[in-house]
């Protein structure tokens, strides 16, 4: 059986939508936190288990006879490495053979600081003697698509990512790896560096979402702290906007950009342009 962390988010709905056409619903366990957002999984007669990346003792229960996991990282920044361990230990206890991981692109030498605890759960599946393999996973393009309406409404897009090319994919994109490593065989040991085609700017992405709504947007280039406080100034959470803004600044030292087309070829097709995603939200 195959199971999937976190089944119910925003990248693991999409995996399980991948996975039902090349593996059965009944070999197929959703682990989620909340067992109510996941009753249309168990309509289509997909396992699902109650399990929290804290938990430990239900994470080994939740993987009974599970042959292979995929671990999605937790949304929790600064407690990831933790939680990862609970998952990682659960699944040496209760004898899994394979863990697929999505972790960050380039995590080894990546200059945001979200790498951190993504190495640290590197180490902690090396040291577990579990076969596993590294989906190194570029930016979501829905992640600066998110902030279109205030861009359109204002007419600037602002960040601290500079003339730094970032080379994101979709959600599905991602998702359709995750998939295809996690339901076939020969992939332990394996470390997938996972991006998109074609790398843009944020420049860029303000021209294209200029073009496709027929409002000018333009970009502004803020600093590392000035952009942290304009989130924080919109609502954000204090953690959230401060690891938004050091990623941007991570972007702008070319810390998402990879242009080895890893994911397309590992996806069999190419991966979804940012003008199309640009369309499908306007």
């Amino acid at each position: 059986m195959i199971a999937i962390t976190g089944a119910t988010g925003q990248l693991g709905h999409f995996v399980i939508e991948q996975l039902l056409k090349t593996v059965p619903a009944s070999q197929i366990v959703a682990i989620v936190r909340n067992p109510a957002k996941a009753e249309a999984l168990s309509q289509q007669g997909i396992m699902v288990r109650q399990a929290d990346y804290t938990d430990q003792a239900a994470f080994t229960a939740a993987l009974n006879g599970v042959d292979k996991l995929l671990l999605i990282s937790s949304s929790e920044v600064g407690q990831r490495a933790t939680q990862h361990q609970n998952v990682i230990n659960a699944a040496r206890a209760a004898g899994v053979k394979f863990i697929a991981y999505t972790s960050l692109l380039h995590a080894d030498k990546s200059p945001l600081g979200l790498h951190v605890e993504h190495v640290a759960t590197e180490k902690a599946l090396a040291a577990s003697g579990i076969p596993y393999a590294l989906l190194r996973n570029g930016w979501y393009t829905e992640n600066y698509l998110a902030s279109t309406p205030p861009a359109l409404e204002h007419g600037v897009f602002i960040g601290a990512a500079g003339e730094g090319k970032i080379a994101s994919a979709t959600r599905a994109d991602y998702a359709a790896a995750a998939a295809k490593v996690i339901a076939e065989e020969g992939h332990a040991g394996k470390v997938y560096e996972l991006a998109g085609d074609h790398g843009w700017t944020l420049s860029e992405l303000a021209a294209e979402l200029s073009k496709q709504s027929g409002k000018p947007v333009t970009y502004q280039n803020l600093s590392e702290a000035d952009f942290a406080a304009a989130l924080k100034g919109v609502g954000l959470p204090a953690g959230l906007a401060d690891m938004l803004a050091d990623s941007d600044v991570g972007a702008s030292k070319g810390g998402l950009f990879d242009d080895s087309r890893t994911l397309s070829k590992l996806i069999g097709r190419p991966t979804t342009p940012l003008a199309e995603s640009v369309k499908a939200i306007l």
